[in-house]
């Protein structure tokens, strides 16, 4: 499977944050997970993204806000 650079920015008590986690670790795609409520950095990071919602994924560079099953699918190829 081909690499991809994959960050998740979530938040606790997000039920879309976490079935976005599951899906991704369901077809082992590896991701790193940025809580911005535990982490000020990277929610600033999604902000200046223009993103306020989670999760927030970037793939390769592209942010997809909410979780976009078939976006995500189709950038990774899964």
């Amino acid at each position: 499977m081909e690499q991809h650079e994959i960050v998740v920015y979530t938040q606790p008590g997000c039920s879309a944050c976490q079935q976005e986690k599951e899906f991704l670790s369901r077809r082992g795609v590896e991701f790193t997970e940025k809580n911005i409520r535990a982490d000020l950095d990277a929610m600033q990071a999604m902000v200046r993204m223009g993103s306020q919602a989670t999760p927030t994924t970037v793939i390769d560079g592209e942010v997809i806000v909410g979780f976009d099953q078939r976006r995500i699918s189709e950038k990774l190829g899964i």
